[in-house]
């Protein structure tokens, strides 16, 4: 699934899956995490923590501290519900939420869209690599940089 796939889910039904997640997991989805998880399903693109406080203020006409906003997407990223882009600082829906699980993205350098992709083969392999080092790793990051379909010039 690729987030133009999400952009036709309204915040409303992508909110349900990570409500019955977050009722599983027996943990809270308060209202301004709610605001900051809908704000960002309603963007369907990687979006940085101050475009995320620009939009939250406006759809709630109230001011905010940008920890309120890094408390909401630490939340969010702790349980799996959205993913950080490393290279761009950003921060993107993630397509299954109520699974936890790696990603990797590929991401457009021109218009910024992002394709989460997932890859039993490719993280078998980053592990074999990583015991053959005698290395432990506590997170895997991987971001694939270049040109989406819609921008690659026409031949």
């Amino acid at each position: 699934m690729t987030r133009s796939d999400c952009e036709a889910e309204s915040p409303s039904e992508a909110t349900r899956a990570v409500e019955a997640a977050c009722s599983e997991r027996g943990v809270r989805l308060t209202p301004m995490r709610r605001a900051a998880y809908e704000a960002m399903v309603a963007y369907a693109a990687p979006i940085s923590a101050y475009e995320l406080l620009e939009r939250m203020q406006q759809s709630t006409g109230k001011r905010l501290a940008p920890p309120t906003v890094y408390r909401a997407l630490d939340f969010l990223l702790e349980e799996g519900f959205v993913h950080r882009i490393e290279s761009r600082n950003a921060f993107v829906v993630c397509d299954h939420p109520g699974d936890r699980h790696e990603s990797m993205y590929f991401v457009c350098r021109e218009c910024g869209a992002s394709h989460e992709a997932h890859d039993p083969d490719v993280r078998a392999s980053l592990d074999a690599h990583a015991r053959g080092l005698g290395f432990t790793p506590q997170r895997k990051v991987v971001e694939v940089y270049g040109l989406c379909a819609q921008c690659q010039p026409s031949s």
